[in-house]
């Protein structure tokens, strides 16, 4: 008897809270307030973890540059590639490129996309992948700002034959036919350091 009386009345508890269906897809219980739940835990609780926003940038920023210089005797043509693709940038013989390090919140980092076709990024030509994404982070001994970055080739070596170097790189980053070795490439240098790629 007893049983199928706290059967009945939990029963009776569930179908009073009954979930909301929103747009999402997600559901959420209207009997649970969930604004300021994880605010001001008390004592009892103090082994729930809480939340604890990232590290902001300090505002003043004094951030490098990544340069890409042509020094080939044919065109280069560029993209910077986030979220969004820039509009393509012609480097004729003896130009260069030059954009302030950014961050792309969605993915994460930025791409200079390199062919030596003029359409390349979209007909999946050779291209030079200059990759690069600026982070900051806090850990023992080292707070602040750093660069994580890559280069590498994708679709073939769109210079192959002719030499490229990415500096300053630790280990350094030099391609004597501009053919990547195997292994990453991966390096990392304060978000204050310049960038340069020089190709041929």
């Amino acid at each position: 008897m007893f049983t199928l009386s706290f059967l009945a009345f939990t029963f009776a508890g569930l179908s009073l809270a009954r979930p909301q269906i929103h747009p999402n897809g997600l559901h959420a219980r209207e009997d649970v307030p969930l604004s300021n739940a994880f605010d001001n835990p008390s004592s009892t609780a103090s082994a729930i973890p809480t939340y604890k926003p990232p590290p902001v940038p300090p505002k003043t920023r004094k951030l490098g540059h990544a340069i890409v210089n042509n020094n080939c005797n044919f065109p280069v043509y560029l993209w910077s590639v986030g979220t969004n693709v820039q509009p393509v940038q012609t480097l004729n013989p003896y130009d260069s490129y030059d954009e302030i390090f950014r961050e792309d919140p969605n993915t994460g980092g930025i791409a200079i996309k390199l062919s030596t076709d003029v359409d390349g990024l979209y007909t999946s030509a050779p291209q030079m992948v200059f990759a690069y994404n600026l982070s900051y982070f806090r850990r023992r001994g080292d707070n602040g700002e750093k660069v994580w970055y890559d280069l590498s080739d994708v679709f073939g070596d769109p210079f192959e034959g002719y030499p490229v170097s990415l500096t300053p790189a630790e280990p350094s980053i030099h391609w004597r036919n501009s053919v990547p070795p195997a292994g990453s490439q991966v390096r990392v240098i304060a978000s204050s350091t310049t960038l340069t790629l020089s190709l041929c």
